[in-house]
């Protein structure tokens, strides 16, 4: 099983930000948003952050899926 943050990417289209814009309004780092997007582990402390700057829950911006 693995995690997917595809529903972040949409999130983030639906709110027009990019990547940029989420690293600046999260105060996270671009090796975390790196660390997104290859669908890397991430800390929970950055999951919560990016939740807090989007006005969302975990679940709108992760989900998992089967291998």
């Amino acid at each position: 099983m693995r995690i997917s943050y595809n529903k972040l990417w949409k999130l983030l289209i639906d709110k027009e930000m990019n990547k940029n814009d989420l690293r600046e309004a999260a105060g996270i780092s671009a090796a975390s948003i790196a660390k997104l997007g290859k669908g890397a582990n991430i800390t929970t402390d950055v999951l919560l952050k990016i939740c807090d700057a989007l006005d969302c829950n975990l679940n709108d911006i992760m989900e998992s899926i089967k291998d």
